[in-house]
């Protein structure tokens, strides 16, 4: 993982640990090298499914919840290749539980963090509600005096800084990628490091992804690299270039945020905001009713 607008560094500054447990060359029997492909084969295709046709739908709402349903589909997944693999416990070292406990608590807290910003901005949606129920029922002098409108365009515009220190934990589970050299390299442990790396490898940029479309600071974009020699490597790098190519450009054009829903329901404020405190003179009052109808529309 390179640092944010650095040069690009290799995934392991360290040397990738993964590449002893590569089958070329293993003495893996056909039952593991099935099990292996079939992981890494369901893997590829969950990313390019991620990958979308239209730059329009990057870092949608519709495209998060679509990779937040196929990041839990790959974590099931790995969880069905533990049980078809049945590896020995004695495979399992204990500081190997460990990290990999220290990483399940790290994953609970920035996904801690992604519920809060979900429903601060489902307070938001509502609060816009409340806003459009008065803009259409009400006069612009009462419309005036309802902080409401104040209050929603606040609401859009602020931080939430749980979201904003997600880095630190993301950090934290890229120091945790050694876990290798906690276990025994048994057939069966060279099959399960394999598929963990791709599941590492994708957990990290969806987290990351997620935490820039919600913090707004493009600064903090990762980008990871992955080894030609693995079954997904490609379509991973197609998906991350991709959604990084696209973010930056949103966030060099100004945009305070790469959600699109969210941009748009801003820039539809914003015009409506210094009509409602100006006051909406007779000859604009048809050009207030359009823009209430598209923020209505857009909420």
């Amino acid at each position: 993982m390179s640092r944010p607008h650095d040069l690009p560094h290799p995934f392991f500054h360290f040397g990738n640990p993964f590449q002893m447990i590569s089958p070329k060359g293993s003495n893996l029997s056909k039952r593991l090298l099935l099990l292996l492909n079939n992981f890494e084969e369901t893997l590829t295709g969950r990313l390019r499914k991620l990958n979308p046709e239209d730059k329009d739908g990057v870092l949608s709402l519709s495209w998060i919840k679509l990779a937040m349903l196929l990041l839990c589909e790959t974590h099931n997944d790995i969880k069905t290749l533990i049980a078809e693999l049945e590896l020995p416990v004695c495979d399992w070292d204990e500081k190997w539980i460990d990290a990999y406990l220290d990483i399940n608590v790290n994953l609970l807290d920035i996904y801690n963090a992604f519920n809060s910003e979900i429903s601060r901005l489902n307070q938001g949606h509502l609060l816009l509600q409340c806003v459009l129920h008065n803009l259409d029922s009400n006069s612009s002098k009462q419309i005036i005096k309802n902080p409401r409108v104040e209050n929603c365009r606040q609401h859009i515009s602020s931080k939430n800084p749980r979201v904003e220190n997600y880095s630190t934990i993301l950090n934290k589970l890229v120091e945790s990628l050694d876990l290798p050299n906690y276990v025994k390299y048994s057939a069966k442990g060279k099959v399960l490091m394999r598929a963990t790396y791709g599941v590492k490898v994708k957990t990290l940029f969806i987290c990351s992804a997620f935490a820039l479309a919600f913090s707004g600071f493009a600064r903090k974009l990762f980008d990871l690299n992955g080894d030609d020699k693995y079954m997904w490597a490609q379509a991973f790098s197609g998906l991350q270039t991709s959604i990084n190519s696209e973010i930056r450009n949103l966030y060099s054009n100004g945009r305070f945020t790469v959600l699109k829903e969210l941009e748009a329901v801003d820039t539809s404020v914003k015009k409506l905001y210094p009509m409602i405190q100006d006051g909406v003179d007779p000859i604009e009052v048809e050009a207030f009713q359009n823009f209430v109808s598209d923020l209505a529309r857009r909420a």
